[in-house]
C-alpha cells in the first residue's frame, strides 16, 4: 500500500459471521508481496442480492455475476485483486468459468452459485494458471480475519476498509459486517468498486435484493472521487441465515425496518470510506444541495459540483472560490435561477440572491477550509427537492498515482 490517506479511518472490529469463511492467498497477479485472492465460503442456502455497473464494456465477472443473481443463491465468493480481467473476450470469460468450475467442484455445488469479481488493469486477460493455483492455496488456507480479506481486495487502496452494523430481528440480534475495495475511478451508475456485505440474518433473496438497492441509492450512488465508473463495479450481499430469525421477506415483517436501517448506515459507511482513500486526497467533501424542483434534479446537481475538476482544485488549495459552484450548478442541466440561488461554505453563506453577500465574515470560511472536512451547500430557492453527495478534493497525488499505475 501507498501511504496511508490522512483521511483514513481505523478497521473496525469485525466479528465472524456463522456461515461465511474467509480466507485469503496468493496468485501473484502481480509483482507484490501480499495476498492478491480471496475465497469465501458459504453455508448451504445462503440468499445473495447484487449491484452491477451499468458500464457498457463491463468485465465478464460483471456479467457472470448478473446471470447468476437471478437464482439468488450462493456457495461461495471469489475476489481477484490486480486485475480486472475486462475488455478481454473470450479469454476473459473462459477464466471466469474456469474460476467458478473449480470452486464449485470443491465446495460440491454448482458453477452458478459462485460469484466472482476482479479489480485491476484493464486490458489483460486474468491468468487462469494463477487463478487455480491462488484457488487452491486458499482451499487449504485457514480461515482469516475479514481485515485480512479487505486488504487482500485492495488495489491502488492506502487503508483496509470495513464496517459493521447490528439489528433485532423478533428475539435474535443480527450482524452485518462488510469490506470494500475502491480509491479511484469512482463515480458509480449503480453501486462502487468492489464491495461485499455478510450478514448472518435469514433474508428472503427478492427482498435482500430490495434492500440493497434501496442502500445503494442513499450511498454508493452518491459519491464520486473523479467522474469515472469501472467497468468492474459489484456489490453483493450475502445472507446465511444462521442467526436462526423468522426470515423477512417484506416490510410486514417484524424486524424488516431495523434491518434495512442498519444494511443503510453499512452501506453508507462504506461509501464514505472509499471517498477518504480517494486518490490523493486530502480533503473529505460533503455537498448538500436544496430548494431543487425535485430530489433527482438536486442529485444531479450535487454530483456536477462533485466532480468539477475546479471546484475540487479550489478546495484542495483552500480556496473559497464560490464562483466555480455557480458554473457546477449552471452546468448540470437542470432547472436554475441564478437570482434565487445561494452558495455557503460550512454555515457561512458567501452569495445569495445571485451576487455575493457583501461584507461576509471571510475569518470563517478560511478557517473551515484548512479542516479535513468541507462542507458545500447550495440552495436554488425553487422547490423541495434537496440531496447529499460526497466527494475529495484533487490534488497533484492523484496526477502521480494514475500516471504511474502500470509500471
Amino acid at each position: 500500500m501507498s501511504a496511508i490517506s490522512p483521511l483514513a479511518r481505523p478497521f473496525p472490529d469485525l466479528l465472524p459471521i456463522a456461515g461465511a469463511q474467509p480466507a485469503v492467498a496468493r496468485a501473484r497477479y502481480k509483482e507484490w508481496d501480499r495476498c492478491d485472492l480471496t475465497f469465501v465460503a458459504l453455508d448451504e442456502g445462503t440468499a445473495v442480492a447484487g449491484v452491477l455497473t451499468r458500464s457498457a464494456c463491463a468485465s465478464p465477472e460483471v456479467e457472470w455475476c448478473r446471470r447468476a443473481l437471478t437464482l439468488g443463491r450462493a456457495r461461495a465468493l471469489v475476489v481477484n485483486a490486480g486485475n480486472s480481467n475486462a475488455f478481454t473476450g473470450g479469454r476473459g470469460r473462459a477464466a471466469v468459468e474456469a474460476i467458478a468450475a473449480r470452486a464449485a467442484a470443491h465446495l460440491g455445488c454448482q458453477p452458478s452459485d459462485i460469484f466472482v469479481a476482479s479489480t485491476g488493469v484493464i486490458g489483460v486477460p486474468l491468468p487462469i494458471d494463477k487463478a487455480e493455483a491462488g484457488l487452491d492455496a486458499a482451499f487449504a488456507a485457514p480461515e482469516c480475519s475479514w481485515r485480512d480479506a479487505a486488504e487482500a481486495i485492495g488495489t491502488t487502496d492506502t487503508f483496509a476498509k470495513g464496517a459493521v452494523q447490528r439489528a433485532v430481528i423478533g428475539d435474535r440480534t443480527v450482524t452485518l459486517v462488510g469490506i470494500i475495495k475502491g480509491s479511484g475511478m469512482i463515480a458509480p451508475d449503480m453501486a462502487t468498486m468492489l464491495g461485499f456485505i455478510f450478514t448472518d440474518a435469514a433474508v428472503e433473496p427478492g427482498f435482500l435484493q430490495q434492500l440493497l438497492e434501496r442502500a445503494n441509492r442513499r450511498s454508493f450512488s452518491c459519491i464520486t472521487v473523479d467522474g469515472d465508473t469501472s467497468t468492474s463495479d459489484t456489490v453483493l450481499a450475502f445472507g446465511t441465515g444462521r442467526a436462526g430469525n423468522t426470515p423477512l421477506s417484506s416490510f410486514d415483517d417484524a424486524g424488516a425496518d431495523a434491518f434495512a436501517a442498519a444494511l443503510d448506515a453499512l452501506c453508507l459507511e462504506l461509501a464514505q470510506l472509499v471517498v477518504r482513500d480517494g486518490e490523493g486526497a486530502s480533503k473529505f467533501i460533503e455537498v448538500q444541495v436544496t430548494g431543487a424542483t425535485s430530489d433527482a434534479s438536486a442529485h444531479r446537481i450535487a454530483m456536477s459540483i462533485a466532480n468539477s475538476p475546479l471546484v475540487k482544485t479550489a478546495v484542495a488549495g483552500e480556496d473559497a472560490n464560490w464562483g466555480r459552484v455557480v458554473m457546477a450548478v449552471g452546468k448540470a442541466g437542470e432547472p436554475a435561477k441564478r437570482d434565487r440561488l445561494s452558495i455557503r461554505f460550512g454555515n457561512t453563506i458567501v452569495a445569495r440572491d445571485g451576487c455575493a453577500v457583501e461584507g461576509y465574515d471571510e475569518a470563517p470560511v478560511a478557517a473551515h477550509l484548512k479542516g479535513q472536512d468541507v462542507e458545500i451547500g447550495a440552495d436554488l430557492g425553487m422547490g423541495d427537492g434537496r440531496a447529499t453527495v460526497w466527494t475529495c478534493d484533487l490534488t497533484h497525488g492523484y496526477i502521480s498515482i494514475n500516471a504511474d499505475y502500470r509500471s
